[in-house]
């Protein structure tokens, strides 16, 4: 356990930054889960909608630190790619 006020302080910390990105993570799957059912269901009205709503949160997961940025790049890149070909289908 800390001792020290300053390491009392940063595990306070380090738990709160804990608590948002774990929120933030789960927000971001929720808005993945979303698209891939979409994609699932054959929707392709649904599955172009659905990923435009999860770019923007993908994107905001990259500015907060949850997520790397390649890996973002790489979930669009390949969900874009399952959409197109729902649309097209």
């Amino acid at each position: 356990m800390a001792n020290t006020a300053q390491s009392k302080k940063r595990a306070r910390q380090a738990d709160a930054r804990y608590a948002v990105n774990k929120a933030r993570r789960s927000r971001i799957r929720t808005f993945l889960r979303k698209v891939e059912e979409a994609i699932a269901s054959g929707n392709g009205e649904a599955a172009a909608a659905a990923l435009k709503a999860a770019q923007p949160e993908l994107a905001r997961g990259v500015t907060k630190g949850v997520l790397h940025k390649n890996t973002v790049a790489r979930k669009m890149s390949r969900l874009a790619s399952r959409v197109k070909a729902v649309v097209k289908a």
